[in-house]
């Protein structure tokens, strides 16, 4: 199996037996079933994985599980860039296309060795990210490639997220730091957590 399906496959586990009854079913929120063509397109166009309903609003969201050995990070990470993709269309990652209105990041109980004995998340948050946008645009969240390792409040009401790089050099990323968006800008920067504050 390669990397990608057992990445997805690890993913897929742990929305349909572990989100799904953990996180999203005790705050109401119902999975709308997409065709494969459409789910596909959205994941690849738009970065949205899933499609939820709670009434009459519906939410659209991105998801990031972790393995245990994460347990002690109190940041989410967005996807940035992949310079080294053969497609040029494709160097420009998540940050650039991402539509959806929540990232749900969670850390399960086990490696990903024996995913299929975890229980439960040691870690999870659904954060706001129509919220984190708005922190972007106005530069009170910025990027910056200057070799640090984790994110910094400067100035008081800024984050600084450093740019890391997949040791493979696959791919770049930066962290975002939940209890530093909720520290700053309070609780409404995420809906729902357990174990980040």
């Amino acid at each position: 199996m390669s990397k990608y399906k057992a990445d997805r496959f690890f993913s897929d586990y742990v929305h349909q037996n572990l989100a799904v009854p953990l996180i999203y079913e005790p705050i109401g929120w119902q999975e709308i079933q997409l065709k494969q063509d459409y789910a596909k397109y959205i994941d690849m166009v738009n970065g949205i994985d899933y499609i939820f309903k709670n009434g009459n609003q519906v939410m659209t969201v991105q998801e990031r599980f972790r393995e245990k050995k994460y347990q002690n990070y109190t940041d989410f990470t967005i996807r940035y860039r992949r310079d080294s993709n053969k497609i040029k269309d494709r160097h420009k990652s998540e940050y650039y296309k991402m539509k959806a209105h929540y990232f749900t990041y969670g850390i399960i109980d086990h490696s990903k060795s024996d995913f299929k004995c975890a229980k439960s998340f040691i870690k999870y948050a659904i954060v706001d990210l129509k919220k984190v946008y708005e922190k972007l645009d106005e530069k009170k969240i910025f990027i910056l490639d200057d070799g640090k390792n984790v994110c910094e409040i400067v100035d008081g009401n800024r984050i600084k997220c450093p740019i890391k790089y997949n040791s493979d050099g696959s791919s770049s990323f930066f962290p975002i730091d939940i209890s530093f968006l909720v520290k700053l800008w309070g609780e409404r920067m995420v809906i729902v957590e357990k174990g980040f504050l």
